[in-house]
């Protein structure tokens, strides 16, 4: 069996306000291709199909056409929530949807219940373990019964609640017919791994990592939650994001696993590079500079985040950078060291200084620079306006 390791897909997220859903299409989309030029049967998604817990009408059809493509190229789909998504309604319909070839696993209370898929050489067992937020999962976990496997929870994190989830796994998979072969699909913060700027956070008390051990005993573990593809072990590895949404993640080749499962178990993992449907860009120094030098050629068609270095902060910079670059969509101002006003207590600034002065203060803390002659008068023409509305 062919297995295609995605996740992380966040479709309806933007990109520092821009949109993204025609780029997550694209690169969503061309996953039919590698399912149809690959000959995979099985597209995983490990968490985070959307990025929001309500997802707007126009991500969830996104959704809906990307797999109809992936089912349409001939393989089937599972999918498990993550700590964006909502596992309640990714899992809407869960019994139907599995009739279709699209198998849902949001629920804790089964997350020990596989979907069984087959091969020539028999069964693969996919278990899929949603999100489990510590104290909620730790309390619905207690709450089951009869669970072959299952114990009680008695400390708190996110290392017990995976430990106890991995157990009612294993045991469930011990108590199946030998040879059967196992994938689990989770979503977590796995020691070894490497972050990026655009993961939400999922500490509790100051810890958000699991150790790998968590998961021994299975054939492959398709881990969701960081952006950057990674290999933790052979068995336990990242896919990433299929796009870059952040940019940290500039350097991020976004690929997916094409995992071989034989006979015996996990055969091969190799690396599939995603189309990039627009590269990150940083750029660094004087706005004019940047708006001439033909070294940032390069960076035109790109999503670019640049810092101006000019002593006094530029007027209009974002419109006129986008000029040249119409993709810019991040900036700030990073004057050259010691030439930004050193931070004041609150006190300091304001001691014997009256409200013309403070709001010329405010200005040069704004850009670097004081206001001229004109611009003082009409600082001091604003404030006795105000002063005198307050006092009708």
């Amino acid at each position: 069996m062919r297995v295609l390791h995605t996740s992380d897909w966040h479709v309806g997220r933007t990109f520092h306000g821009r949109d993204l859903l025609g780029d997550q299409e694209a690169v969503l989309g061309s996953l039919a291709d590698v399912v149809a030029d690959e000959g995979v049967d099985v597209v995983v998604v490990a968490g985070d199909l959307y990025d929001r817990a309500v997802p707007s009408g126009e991500a969830v059809q996104t959704c809906v056409r990307v797999m109809a493509r992936i089912r349409e190229a001939g393989a089937r789909l599972v999918v498990t929530s993550g700590n964006h998504d909502s596992a309640a309604r990714v899992g809407a319909f869960a019994e139907f949807a599995a009739a279709g070839g699209l198998h849902l696993h949001t629920r804790v209370d089964r997350l020990h219940e596989p979907s069984e898929l087959r091969d020539e050489h028999g069964p693969v067992l996919f278990y899929g373990l949603p999100y489990l937020e510590p104290d909620p999962a730790r309390h619905a976990l207690n709450a089951t019964e009869g669970v072959p496997g299952a114990g009680e929870i008695v400390e708190r994190g996110h290392t017990p609640v995976l430990g106890e989830a991995m157990n009612r796994v294993r045991a469930d998979l011990a108590a199946r017919p030998a040879g059967a072969r196992s994938v689990v699909l989770a979503h977590a913060f796995v020691t070894g791994g490497a972050g990026s700027d655009s993961e939400r956070t999922i500490a509790v008390g100051g810890v958000e990592q699991v150790p790998g051990s968590v998961f021994d005993g299975v054939d492959y573990v398709a881990l969701g939650h960081l952006h950057g593809p990674q290999r933790i072990d052979e068995h336990l590895r990242y896919s990433g994001s299929p796009v870059a949404y952040s940019f940290s993640e500039a350097a991020h080749r976004k690929s997916v696993w094409l995992v071989d499962l034989d006979a015996d178990g996990l055969a091969e993992v190799r690396g599939h590079e995603l189309p990039v449907p627009r590269a990150l860009a940083t750029i660094e120094g004087p706005l004019q500079e940047l708006l001439e030098d033909p070294a940032h050629a390069a960076a035109e068609d790109c999503y670019v985040s640049a810092a101006l270095t000019d002593e006094v902060r530029p007027l209009e910079a974002m419109r006129r950078l986008q000029e040249r670059f119409p993709h810019a969509v991040h900036l700030e101002w990073k004057p050259a060291e010691g030439k930004a006003t050193a931070p004041l207590r609150y006190s300091a600034i304001v001691r014997g200084r009256d409200d013309s002065a403070l709001a010329a203060r405010f200005v040069e803390d704004c850009r670097g620079a004081r206001p001229n002659e004109t611009e003082r008068g009409l600082l001091d023409e604003a404030l006795r306006e105000v002063v005198a509305e307050g006092t009708e």
